[in-house]
Protein backbone atom coordinates (compact mmCIF):
# COMPACT_ATOMS: atom_id res chain seq x y z
CA UNK A 1 0.00 0.00 0.00
CA UNK A 2 1.52 3.53 -1.07
CA UNK A 3 0.15 6.30 1.51
CA UNK A 4 1.04 10.03 1.93
CA UNK A 5 0.75 12.01 4.76
CA UNK A 6 -0.75 14.92 4.43
CA UNK A 7 0.36 18.33 4.67
CA UNK A 8 0.99 19.56 8.08
CA UNK A 9 2.35 22.59 10.09
CA UNK A 10 3.80 20.58 12.68
CA UNK A 11 7.48 22.38 12.66
CA UNK A 12 9.13 18.95 13.50
CA UNK A 13 8.40 17.98 9.87
CA UNK A 14 9.12 20.34 7.76
CA UNK A 15 12.46 19.59 7.39
CA UNK A 16 12.03 16.53 6.41
CA UNK A 17 9.64 16.93 4.04
CA UNK A 18 10.21 14.73 0.67
CA UNK A 19 11.51 11.76 2.80
CA UNK A 20 10.07 8.41 2.00
CA UNK A 21 9.30 6.56 4.37
CA UNK A 22 7.81 2.79 5.34
CA UNK A 23 5.63 1.31 8.00
CA UNK A 24 6.21 -2.31 8.77
CA UNK A 25 5.64 -4.42 12.55
CA UNK A 26 7.29 -8.06 14.26
CA UNK A 27 4.46 -9.51 15.84
CA UNK A 28 2.26 -5.78 15.94
CA UNK A 29 5.79 -3.93 17.47
CA UNK A 30 5.35 -1.52 14.73
CA UNK A 31 8.01 0.97 13.35
CA UNK A 32 8.62 4.00 11.23
CA UNK A 33 11.33 2.84 8.69
CA UNK A 34 13.69 5.23 6.41
CA UNK A 35 16.62 4.07 4.41
CA UNK A 36 19.45 6.18 4.20
CA UNK A 37 22.20 4.93 1.84
CA UNK A 38 23.93 8.58 1.85
CA UNK A 39 24.52 9.16 5.39
CA UNK A 40 22.01 11.84 4.65
CA UNK A 41 19.63 12.43 7.29
CA UNK A 42 20.17 12.87 10.94
CA UNK A 43 17.08 12.74 12.36
CA UNK A 44 16.82 14.86 15.19
CA UNK A 45 15.06 13.52 18.60
CA UNK A 46 11.78 15.31 18.28
CA UNK A 47 11.25 14.92 14.63
CA UNK A 48 11.19 10.72 15.50
CA UNK A 49 8.69 11.75 18.68
CA UNK A 50 6.43 13.94 16.20
CA UNK A 51 6.63 11.10 13.15
CA UNK A 52 6.20 8.25 16.20
CA UNK A 53 3.26 10.17 17.29
CA UNK A 54 -0.33 8.03 16.94
CA UNK A 55 -2.32 11.21 16.11
CA UNK A 56 -0.65 13.79 14.55
CA UNK A 57 2.00 11.93 12.63
CA UNK A 58 2.48 8.01 11.33
CA UNK A 59 2.77 5.84 14.44
CA UNK A 60 5.39 3.69 15.70
CA UNK A 61 6.93 2.23 18.91
CA UNK A 62 10.24 3.36 17.19
CA UNK A 63 11.67 4.71 13.94
CA UNK A 64 14.81 2.73 12.44
CA UNK A 65 17.10 4.67 9.95
CA UNK A 66 18.56 2.23 8.03
CA UNK A 67 22.11 3.61 7.44
CA UNK A 68 25.51 2.17 6.55
CA UNK A 69 27.94 1.37 8.87
CA UNK A 70 30.80 3.92 8.02
CA UNK A 71 28.56 7.08 8.59
CA UNK A 72 28.11 6.64 12.16
CA UNK A 73 30.78 6.90 14.60
CA UNK A 74 29.52 3.50 16.67
CA UNK A 75 29.34 1.71 13.22
CA UNK A 76 32.79 2.52 12.23
CA UNK A 77 33.87 0.80 15.33
CA UNK A 78 32.23 -2.14 14.92
CA UNK A 79 33.57 -2.08 11.16
CA UNK A 80 36.89 -2.68 12.45
CA UNK A 81 36.02 -6.36 14.06
CA UNK A 82 33.49 -6.79 11.35
CA UNK A 83 33.63 -5.39 8.25
CA UNK A 84 30.83 -7.36 6.83
CA UNK A 85 28.46 -5.52 9.10
CA UNK A 86 27.77 -2.93 6.12
CA UNK A 87 24.21 -1.45 7.42
CA UNK A 88 23.31 0.24 10.98
CA UNK A 89 20.09 -0.11 12.71
CA UNK A 90 20.08 3.60 13.94
CA UNK A 91 17.01 2.60 16.14
CA UNK A 92 14.87 5.09 18.76
CA UNK A 93 12.34 4.77 21.07
CA UNK A 94 9.13 6.44 20.25
CA UNK A 95 10.09 9.48 22.51
CA UNK A 96 12.97 9.86 20.61
CA UNK A 97 15.38 8.75 23.18
CA UNK A 98 18.66 6.01 21.61
CA UNK A 99 17.87 2.48 22.75
CA UNK A 100 20.42 -0.17 22.44
CA UNK A 101 18.78 -2.97 20.42
CA UNK A 102 15.24 -4.07 19.35
CA UNK A 103 14.49 -7.90 18.28
CA UNK A 104 11.34 -7.30 16.59
CA UNK A 105 12.91 -4.26 15.01
CA UNK A 106 15.95 -6.41 13.78
CA UNK A 107 13.69 -8.51 11.80
CA UNK A 108 11.99 -5.74 10.61
CA UNK A 109 14.72 -3.75 9.50
CA UNK A 110 16.40 -6.98 7.93
CA UNK A 111 12.69 -7.46 5.66
CA UNK A 112 13.17 -3.54 5.04
CA UNK A 113 16.32 -3.79 3.79
CA UNK A 114 15.10 -6.31 1.24
CA UNK A 115 12.18 -4.98 0.04
CA UNK A 116 14.27 -1.24 -1.10
CA UNK A 117 16.42 -3.62 -2.72
CA UNK A 118 19.43 -2.63 -0.67
CA UNK A 119 20.60 -6.16 0.24
CA UNK A 120 19.72 -9.90 -1.83
CA UNK A 121 19.07 -12.12 0.98
CA UNK A 122 18.22 -15.65 -0.09
CA UNK A 123 15.68 -17.73 2.31
CA UNK A 124 18.59 -19.41 4.49
CA UNK A 125 21.02 -16.53 3.83
CA UNK A 126 22.50 -14.90 6.61
CA UNK A 127 23.25 -10.98 6.98
CA UNK A 128 25.31 -9.14 9.42
CA UNK A 129 24.40 -6.01 10.48
CA UNK A 130 25.31 -3.21 13.26
CA UNK A 131 23.16 -2.25 16.19
CA UNK A 132 23.88 0.01 19.49
CA UNK A 133 23.92 -3.42 20.78
CA UNK A 134 26.86 -4.90 18.93
CA UNK A 135 27.01 -6.99 15.74
CA UNK A 136 23.66 -9.46 15.24
CA UNK A 137 23.41 -12.04 12.28
CA UNK A 138 20.07 -12.42 10.92
CA UNK A 139 18.93 -15.53 8.97
CA UNK A 140 16.14 -15.37 6.43
CA UNK A 141 13.56 -18.45 7.08
CA UNK A 142 10.47 -19.53 5.16
CA UNK A 143 8.39 -17.50 7.37
CA UNK A 144 10.54 -14.91 8.76
CA UNK A 145 13.50 -13.96 10.52
CA UNK A 146 15.82 -15.85 13.19
CA UNK A 147 18.17 -13.36 15.00
CA UNK A 148 21.21 -14.27 17.16
CA UNK A 149 20.67 -12.15 19.64
CA UNK A 150 23.77 -12.36 21.21
CA UNK A 151 24.80 -13.63 25.34
CA UNK A 152 22.60 -12.58 28.41
CA UNK A 153 23.91 -12.08 31.36
CA UNK A 154 21.97 -11.35 35.07
CA UNK A 155 22.31 -7.22 35.57
CA UNK A 156 22.99 -8.11 39.10
CA UNK A 157 24.63 -11.12 39.15
CA UNK A 158 25.04 -11.76 42.54
CA UNK A 159 21.39 -11.22 43.54
CA UNK A 160 20.35 -13.22 40.82
CA UNK A 161 22.82 -16.02 41.47
CA UNK A 162 22.21 -16.66 45.53
CA UNK A 163 18.22 -15.94 45.36
CA UNK A 164 16.84 -15.88 41.94
CA UNK A 165 15.35 -12.34 42.37
CA UNK A 166 17.49 -8.85 42.28
CA UNK A 167 14.54 -6.58 42.44
CA UNK A 168 11.18 -5.15 43.33
CA UNK A 169 8.58 -3.99 40.95
CA UNK A 170 5.39 -2.22 42.12
CA UNK A 171 2.85 -1.66 38.82
CA UNK A 172 -0.85 -0.59 39.09
CA UNK A 173 -3.27 -3.15 39.31
CA UNK A 174 -0.79 -4.92 41.39
CA UNK A 175 -1.72 -4.65 45.46
CA UNK A 176 1.94 -5.49 46.48
CA UNK A 177 5.60 -5.13 45.14
CA UNK A 178 6.57 -8.18 43.32
CA UNK A 179 10.15 -9.65 42.91
CA UNK A 180 11.64 -9.26 39.98
CA UNK A 181 15.03 -10.51 37.07
CA UNK A 182 16.98 -8.07 35.76
CA UNK A 183 18.36 -9.82 32.43
CA UNK A 184 20.44 -7.50 29.48
CA UNK A 185 19.96 -8.57 26.38
CA UNK A 186 22.07 -5.54 25.31
CA UNK A 187 19.56 -3.41 26.56
CA UNK A 188 17.93 -3.91 30.00
CA UNK A 189 15.08 -5.86 31.38
CA UNK A 190 13.36 -6.64 34.34
CA UNK A 191 11.26 -9.38 34.33
CA UNK A 192 7.80 -10.38 37.01
CA UNK A 193 6.26 -13.37 37.19
CA UNK A 194 2.64 -13.56 37.75
CA UNK A 195 0.36 -16.04 38.94
CA UNK A 196 -2.70 -16.30 36.62
CA UNK A 197 -3.53 -14.39 33.70
CA UNK A 198 -6.61 -12.64 35.22
CA UNK A 199 -3.72 -11.12 37.01
CA UNK A 200 -1.55 -9.84 33.82
CA UNK A 201 -4.74 -8.92 32.25
CA UNK A 202 -5.46 -6.53 35.22
CA UNK A 203 -1.71 -4.59 35.50
CA UNK A 204 -1.81 -1.65 34.07
CA UNK A 205 0.67 -0.33 32.20
CA UNK A 206 -0.19 3.00 31.10
CA UNK A 207 2.25 4.28 33.39
CA UNK A 208 5.76 3.03 33.68
CA UNK A 209 6.32 0.47 36.69
CA UNK A 210 8.78 1.40 39.43
CA UNK A 211 11.33 -0.54 39.93
CA UNK A 212 13.84 -0.80 42.83
CA UNK A 213 16.80 -0.88 42.71
CA UNK A 214 16.43 0.46 38.69
CA UNK A 215 19.46 -0.56 36.32
CA UNK A 216 21.66 2.28 35.62
CA UNK A 217 20.19 3.00 32.25
CA UNK A 218 16.33 2.11 33.38
CA UNK A 219 14.68 -0.87 32.37
CA UNK A 220 11.85 -2.52 30.35
CA UNK A 221 9.37 -4.50 32.35
CA UNK A 222 8.07 -7.53 31.69
CA UNK A 223 5.12 -9.43 33.34
CA UNK A 224 5.17 -13.16 32.37
CA UNK A 225 2.76 -16.05 33.27
CA UNK A 226 4.14 -19.60 32.68
CA UNK A 227 1.93 -22.12 30.86
CA UNK A 228 0.31 -25.04 32.71
CA UNK A 229 1.90 -27.42 31.71
CA UNK A 230 5.17 -25.40 31.26
CA UNK A 231 6.87 -27.76 28.83
CA UNK A 232 5.23 -29.41 26.22
CA UNK A 233 6.89 -31.65 23.83
CA UNK A 234 10.18 -30.30 24.74
CA UNK A 235 9.14 -26.46 24.29
CA UNK A 236 8.55 -24.15 27.08
CA UNK A 237 5.95 -21.53 26.82
CA UNK A 238 4.73 -18.28 28.87
CA UNK A 239 2.46 -15.32 28.00
CA UNK A 240 3.74 -12.03 28.36
CA UNK A 241 2.93 -7.77 28.29
CA UNK A 242 5.53 -5.55 28.55
CA UNK A 243 6.20 -2.13 29.27
CA UNK A 244 8.99 -0.45 27.13
CA UNK A 245 10.92 2.26 28.38
CA UNK A 246 10.14 5.77 26.20
CA UNK A 247 7.67 3.88 24.90
CA UNK A 248 4.82 2.80 26.99
CA UNK A 249 3.06 -0.73 26.75
CA UNK A 250 3.28 -2.51 23.15
CA UNK A 251 2.25 -5.30 21.21
CA UNK A 252 4.95 -7.12 21.61
CA UNK A 253 9.23 -6.99 22.53
CA UNK A 254 11.73 -9.38 20.83
CA UNK A 255 14.42 -8.46 23.87
CA UNK A 256 11.79 -8.46 26.04
CA UNK A 257 10.91 -11.79 25.01
CA UNK A 258 14.53 -13.22 25.29
CA UNK A 259 14.75 -11.66 28.81
CA UNK A 260 11.11 -13.84 29.92
CA UNK A 261 12.85 -16.85 28.53
CA UNK A 262 16.19 -16.22 30.43
CA UNK A 263 14.29 -16.00 33.64
CA UNK A 264 11.42 -18.82 33.36
CA UNK A 265 14.33 -21.06 32.43
CA UNK A 266 16.64 -19.62 35.18
CA UNK A 267 13.55 -20.22 37.64
CA UNK A 268 12.35 -23.49 36.76
CA UNK A 269 16.07 -24.84 37.03
CA UNK A 270 17.94 -27.17 35.64
CA UNK A 271 15.64 -29.78 34.04
CA UNK A 272 13.90 -26.66 31.67
CA UNK A 273 14.01 -26.37 28.06
CA UNK A 274 16.51 -24.51 25.95
CA UNK A 275 13.09 -24.05 23.30
CA UNK A 276 10.55 -21.42 23.97
CA UNK A 277 7.10 -20.07 23.09
CA UNK A 278 6.80 -16.81 24.04
CA UNK A 279 2.89 -16.02 23.28
CA UNK A 280 3.05 -11.52 23.16
CA UNK A 281 -0.61 -9.68 22.22
CA UNK A 282 0.64 -8.95 18.70
CA UNK A 283 1.54 -12.59 18.40
CA UNK A 284 3.94 -15.60 19.17
CA UNK A 285 7.75 -15.36 18.70
CA UNK A 286 10.64 -18.29 19.40
CA UNK A 287 13.57 -17.91 21.82
CA UNK A 288 16.51 -20.70 21.80
CA UNK A 289 19.49 -21.39 23.68
CA UNK A 290 22.44 -22.25 22.15
CA UNK A 291 26.57 -22.53 22.71
CA UNK A 292 27.98 -19.23 21.27
CA UNK A 293 32.14 -18.60 20.52
CA UNK A 294 34.30 -18.64 23.68
CA UNK A 295 31.90 -20.63 25.84
CA UNK A 296 29.15 -17.99 26.14
CA UNK A 297 25.89 -18.62 26.26
CA UNK A 298 23.46 -17.23 23.35
CA UNK A 299 20.15 -16.25 22.20
CA UNK A 300 18.10 -17.31 19.15
CA UNK A 301 14.84 -14.67 18.49
CA UNK A 302 12.57 -15.84 15.57
CA UNK A 303 9.33 -14.79 14.10
CA UNK A 304 7.54 -12.88 11.41
CA UNK A 305 8.50 -9.47 10.11
CA UNK A 306 5.64 -6.78 7.79
CA UNK A 307 5.72 -3.71 6.13
CA UNK A 308 1.85 -2.45 6.05
CA UNK A 309 2.95 0.90 3.89
CA UNK A 310 4.99 2.55 1.92
CA UNK A 311 4.82 6.62 1.50
CA UNK A 312 6.05 10.23 1.52
CA UNK A 313 5.99 13.11 4.08
CA UNK A 314 4.71 15.67 2.03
Amino acid sequence: MDATLAQTTEPAFRTLSGLRFSKGHGTGNDFVLVADPEGAHSIAADEVAALCDRHRGIGGDGLIRAVPSRFLPEGRELLVTAPEAEWFMDYRNGDGSLSEMCGNGVRVFVHFLRAEGLVDLPDGGALTIGTRGGVKTVVRTGEGYAVDMGPWEFIFPGEATAKAMDSLVTAEGLEVPRPALSVSMGNPHTVVALAELSELAGTRLFTAPQVDPVPANGTNVEFVVPSEPLVHDGVGSVTMRVHERGVGETQSCGTGACAAAVAIRHWAGAEAPDSWRIHVPGGEVGVKFFAGPGGHEHVELSGPAVIVATGTLS
